[in-house]
């Protein structure tokens, strides 16, 4: 029986292939006679497989050589403290708000920080994205922070901002955890980049940061040792104890990624699996989605049904059919199918299928 398909937004599925892996390995990682999770994080074992996974992120995105690759804990979340306590000096930062995950960013960056916010769509329901010319950007702010993929609304950000050319020299800061390894990054308008692995990278408890080496080094004085961008990179991410089994996993996810053929053949297929979903979604009279079509995220698609008093009857029905996770968030309603990596596009057929049915039944 093959396995359902999850649409979860995160934690998500994991590809099958890592999953296997790992579970051959749990006892006995390549004859050393321990489990990946017995391993000191110091011992040469451990050591061969965070330098195996720092190699194939770098390759798999391209990161350039000026950029430090930081495994930490926290999540996306620590982030919003981690971000302004290491780049903001206590000073001015600009926050561009396109939804849920933005919001929550600029909020808790208020507590170490000026907050300025340069852009926002919460006048229509974060279903548009504001146009970077028309974003009010401060000649002093120390970073520009925008979330390039908004889980909740569904709304993306596809082409990242050149603030150079609007004027701005403060680095661009953005959190891409619900994209993360979707697509390629254009990194010479990066000067931050950080995610949690749990959508399309590994399992819950890894933060992968990308960072600029010349935005090291200026902390917060009261900044917590571990948190110090420049003390995790000159410890190579070994400053504590980091979460080594969500390295494992996450290495496995890279080397995975590269037998699909890379970032550039894996972008590709989300494009086309989000775009069978949406054409269906577009071509129908019974389901829709409010976000604007320019800006519609691959990894998370939120739609609705024409009457919400069919949405358990909806969910009960997929699952049935092995389609797990596809109610939408709390604050939202409706449905989210989230189409990271490893969800195949047979599961999207298999989705579009189920919606039709449904459609069908009630025409």
């Amino acid at each position: 029986m093959s396995r359902p398909y999850n649409f979860s937004a995160g934690p998500a599925a994991l590809p099958e292939e890592v999953l296997e892996c790992a579970a051959a390995e749990m006892l006995d990682w390549h004859g050393s006679g321990m489990s990946v999770m017995e391993m000191s994080h110091r011992g040469k074992e451990f050591v061969s497989i965070y330098e195996a996974a720092e190699v194939d992120i770098r390759e798999l995105l391209a990161v350039p050589k000026e950029f430090s690759i930081l495994f930490m804990q926290g999540g996306g979340i620590a982030e919003n403290a981690i971000v302004p306590l290491n780049l903001s000096r206590g000073e001015q930062a600009d926050y561009v708000v396109t939804g849920n995950w933005s919001e929550r960013s600029q909020k808790e960056a208020r507590k170490y920080c000026q907050v300025n916010i340069s852009a926002s769509n919460s006048p229509d329901g974060h279903t548009t994205l504001p146009a970077p010319a028309t974003w009010q950007l401060r000649d002093d702010a120390r970073y520009v922070h925008v979330c390039t993929n908004e889980t909740v609304h569904g709304v993306e950000i596809h082409e990242l901002p050149d603030l150079k050319a609007l004027g701005s020299q403060a680095p661009l800061v953005i959190d891409m955890s619900s994209h993360m390894a979707s697509r390629s990054v254009d990194w010479s308008r990066v000067g931050l980049a950080y995610g949690g692995a749990q959508k399309n990278v590994g399992p819950a408890g890894v933060t992968l940061v990308f960072v600029r080496k010349d935005l090291l080094g200026h902390a917060m004085q009261h900044c917590p040792s571990a948190f110090d961008y420049k003390i995790v990179s000159d410890a190579e991410s070994m400053y504590n104890t980091p979460p080594t089994y969500g390295i494992y996993i996450a290495g496995l996810t890279f080397q995975w990624l590269k037998k699909q053929g890379g970032i550039a053949a894996i972008e590709q297929r989300n494009i086309a699996k989000a775009k069978l979903l949406y054409d269906f979604i577009d071509n129908s009279d019974f389901y829709t989605s409010h976000v604007a079509k320019n800006c519609r995220s691959r990894m998370n698609i939120p739609f609705f049904l024409a009457d919400d008093k069919l949405n358990d009857a909806f969910l009960a029905q997929a699952k049935a059919r092995g389609l797990l996770q596809l109610k939408g968030y709390k604050s939202l309603g409706g449905m989210r199918a989230s189409l990271y990596n490893a969800m195949p596009l047979a599961g999207v057929e298999a989705l579009v299928s189920h919606m039709q049915e449904f459609e069908q039944k009630r025409a």
